[in-house]
Formats: structure tokens, sequence, C-alpha cells
């Protein structure tokens, strides 16, 4: 029996290895992740996946069913991706923490009693977003190129290019505009 069969000392030894890591990342990043973050390499978890290149995907992300994923793309912590109906991202994309994209819902299956089959509907995203932290978008609805979704939003609809929504059912709040390579969100008056 080796040390590591010891449920005590495995322990030890796992605390022991964490606390050398937490004070690498405080000093290194200013930062003290979760002890599987800790130990997880995002972008090879990414690469795994089949995810663009420089993509990252967190350990407390939650991916199942079909979902691509662009290059440079940046993912947060406590995220779902859910490609049961197929969910496609984009590259240069910020996926903030507490993300959840859905391509299936079960609605009508609990309303039927398990008679119907889930709905499932492809999410798409474009190029170059930001959705914000706390997000739900649902199955079946496609953002375009360059959009910002404000976060605690429940996106329900399709987003058109260049635009920011925001919003429980987000609606349009906004557009991007460019000053040649330079992106400047501007904001729809209200009354």
């Amino acid at each position: 029996m080796t040390a590591l069969d010891d449920p005590g000392t495995f322990t030890a030894r796992l605390r022991e290895a964490y606390a050398a890591q937490d004070a690498e990342f405080r000093q290194k990043y200013a930062r003290s992740l979760p002890l599987g973050e800790a130990f997880d390499d995002r972008w090879e978890r990414a690469r795994k996946l089949g995810f663009g290149k420089g993509a990252s995907v967190y350990n407390t992300t939650a991916v199942f069913g079909d979902v691509r994923v662009g290059r440079g793309n940046v993912d947060r912590p406590f995220v779902v991706l859910d490609g049961s109906g197929r969910l496609t991202i984009g590259s240069w994309c910020s996926i903030s923490c507490g993300v959840h994209l859905y391509s299936h819902d079960t609605v009508v299956w609990a309303l039927s009693g398990g008679k119907l089959p889930y709905r499932k509907a492809a999410v798409s995203i474009g190029d170059c977003c930001y959705i914000g932290s706390q997000v739900v978008v649902a199955a079946g609805v496609s953002i375009g190129a360059q959009c910002v979704v404000s976060a605690n939003s429940f996106v329900n609809d399709d987003v058109p290019p260049q635009t920011i929504v925001g919003g429980n059912p987000a609606r349009r709040i906004g557009k991007v505009v460019f000053d040649g390579a330079t992106p400047r969100l501007t904001y729809d008056h209200r009354a």
C-alpha cells in the first residue's frame, strides 16, 4: 500500500498541492481559483473538444452535444454550452460567467407527460460577440456578428449584427458603431 492509497494522506497531499498552486496563482495573476480550475488547463480542454485555435473552456463549463467553437474565444467559469440541437459560436467571442446557451428545451415534453419529444433547435452566435454574465439564450436563437448581450438578459429572439440587446426578454437597446477599426457602443434614447 502506498501513501496515496490512504485517504487521509491523499487528502493532505492534495491540500498541500492546492495551497502551493493557489499561492502561485495569487502571486502571478492576483487570483484564487477553485480546486478543479487550479489544476485544469482550459486551453488544452478546448483543444481536446475540437474548439478553434486559442479558445479556452473552464473546468466548470458543462459541454454536451454538438458544440462548435471558433478560434480565440474566451469562456468564463460556470457556463453551459448545450449542443443537443447544435450550438455554433464564432471566433473572438467572450462568453461571461454563468452564461447558459441552450439548443433544446423540455417544455412540451413536460406538459405532455413525456409523450412528446424534447424540442431541439440550433443556436448560433456570430464572430466578435460579447455575452454578459448570467445571460440565457433559448433554443433556436441566432445572434449576429459583433453583438453585445447585456448581463442578466434572456434572449429568445434573433439578434441582428452589430446590435446591443438587454432585458428579460432581451430587446434592442443600442448598436455597435465603428470609427475605423474601433468599436463604439451607442445606446438608444429613452423617453
